[in-house]
């Protein structure tokens, strides 16, 4: 299919989500950047391997997993014009990405009560790199909390009916995103010590 082809709206729509594209293949390479400059820190003689995950970071990924869902459920009931239980899909994704975010800062705190800060003399660079690495996803999920309200009220408002449900395609896009990329830090943390 030829790109120029189709409506006005066809090829914004298109340039609209080739470009939440090229966003989400510049982040996957930024945190394939900073995971990778994790594995090589650990040959350093202070890298520490026995770093426990903190147990809130499993209530996160929990909970990023739920919404997940609660986000795809969202968009394919709003595609069927079922108003109401896509608000309500919408606002339960928002919520749990609400307490995603806590949780982190939980996880921080047991970080901490370890006995590893961020800086100082009680840091370390094991520490430093999950502060960093994990600070980057909650700023990049706090974005997509942004792009929720956004679509939360547009959804209000509503602005998605008669198939033009392209906020809600984005902001799930992403959101997806989020989570795959939270569902591979967990993982890498948890395994590359």
């Amino acid at each position: 299919m030829d790109l120029t082809e189709g409506t006005e709206e066809t090829k914004r729509n298109r340039a609209k989500k080739n470009i939440l594209w090229f966003g989400i293949i510049s982040l996957t390479m930024s945190f394939a950047g900073l995971t990778s400059a994790y594995v090589v820190s650990k040959e350093r003689p202070d890298w520490i391997s026995s770093f426990e995950t903190p147990q809130a970071f499993y209530i996160s990924l929990a909970l990023i997993i739920a919404s997940s869902f609660t986000i795809f459920f969202a968009l394919r009931t709003i595609k069927k014009q079922q108003n109401g239980l896509g608000m309500f899909l919408l606002v339960a994704t928002f919520l749990l990405g609400i307490l995603f975010v806590v949780f982190q800062f939980v996880g921080f705190s047991e970080i901490i009560e370890s006995g590893y800060n961020f800086t100082g003399p009680t840091s370390n660079i094991t520490t430093s790199f999950i502060y960093l690495v994990v600070l980057l996803h909650v700023a990049h999920v706090i974005g997509g909390l942004v792009a929720l309200l956004t679509v939360i009220y547009n959804h209000y408002k509503l602005k998605y009916e008669n198939g033009k449900t392209l906020g809600v395609e984005l902001a799930a896009t992403f959101w997806h995103f989020v989570d795959v990329v939270w569902i591979y830090l967990f993982l890498f943390l948890y395994f590359v010590k």
